[in-house]
């Protein structure tokens, strides 16, 4: 019998929500669907993939450790978001990155974008891609020389002597699709992954797999990155550059980031709007800039910049899709508005 004398409860405000998922339990889903991309990387680039992504990792977890013990806050190495920025910061790098350019990259993931703003939760921008952003501004040929698909690359020290090879997106940038096609990178090398590029990114079939598992999970929704592929999809069709407009759009669906950002990346708690039609305009919104840069930039991809340009227009999404609240008529909302 249930001795309530003696039970202890404790009144906190609305609302109750009760749910088997915390924080930790969240980002170990998203380490395991990144994990396919992640095997199918070590298997593509060797072994310097994976050593590359365990750095990127240690780094980040130490700098977050050693920036909340200097302050005096409580340790939330645990919850396992240092790691999931630690593996997309790696992601996004080529295999030859130097791992000093990681250290950098990881403090300003984890220290400037993410702890400086109050932590997990409270940063308006995306850490791993401000990471990323730095790093090609500050070691720009390091971020953008890309290892061919199976080209041995060594663990420590230099990588000056590994075949190096054109990605998809730089025949792309330039409308050169006729000069992609007889390099003899074909549909099903894009599909599968047997391509250069970022660590995480190239194979398009991993990251499918790893979206679906996210889905499956409820661990993100379909609004953003349906509304973010969706809109590459038609402006690419719409506009293409090449001779085929099927071919053009394919390759630009499968080339490059997109599908790393749009389940990944674009779909961060923190940085994207809260409700479902606010999740369908910021895609939308991600894939207009990622199409703009693409056509138009110097920048041969532009799934990085894009979510960044979005992660400030969030809040303001979120203003002006808002629902209405129970019982609130339009008078009310006006003259709260105006006061």
């Amino acid at each position: 019998m249930t001795d309530y004398k003696n039970l202890k409860l404790i009144a906190t405000s609305s609302p109750h929500i009760r749910a088997a998922e915390n924080t930790r339990s969240i980002m170990l889903d998203v380490i395991i669907a990144m994990l396919p991309a992640l095997v199918y990387a070590v298997w593509a680039f060797g072994l310097r993939a994976l050593t590359v992504t365990c750095a990127s990792v240690i780094f980040c977890m130490a700098w977050e450790w050693v920036y909340r013990k200097l302050m005096k806050k409580n340790q939330a190495v645990g919850d396992l978001s240092a790691v999931v920025t630690g593996m997309l910061l790696a992601f996004v790098c080529p295999v030859g990155v130097t791992y000093f350019a990681l250290f950098v990259g990881s403090f300003f993931s984890i220290v400037v974008a993410k702890q400086l703003f109050g932590g997990i939760g409270k940063n308006f921008v995306n850490p791993a891609l401000v990471g990323r952003a730095m790093m090609v501004a500050s070691f720009a040929g390091n971020m953008t020389t890309w290892a061919k698909f199976q080209a041995t690359s060594h663990l420590f020290g230099s990588n000056a002597d590994t075949v190096t090879a054109a990605t998809p997106m730089a025949y792309l940038h330039t409308n050169n699709l006729q000069g992609l096609l007889d390099s003899g990178v074909t549909m099903t090398d894009m599909f599968l992954g047997r391509i250069g590029g970022s660590i995480g990114e190239i194979s398009a079939l991993m990251l499918i797999a790893g979206g679906i598992y996210l889905l499956a999970r409820k661990v993100i929704s379909w609004q953003t990155p349906v509304g973010y592929i969706a809109t590459v999809v038609v402006l690419t069709l719409i506009f293409p550059r090449g001779n085929d407009a099927i071919t053009w759009m394919l390759f630009n669906l499968l080339g490059g980031g997109l599908l790393l950002g749009a389940f990944f990346m674009a779909t961060d708690y923190a940085t994207s709007p809260v409700t479902p039609t606010g999740q369908l305009i910021y895609g939308i919104g991600c894939g207009l800039i990622t199409i703009f840069i693409r056509y138009f930039g110097s920048y041969n991809e532009g799934v990085c910049y894009s979510i960044l340009v979005m992660n400030l227009l969030t809040a303001l999404i979120d203003k002006y899709v808002k629902p209405q609240r129970f019982g609130v008529v339009k008078s009310d909302k006006k003259e709260a508005a105006s006061k």
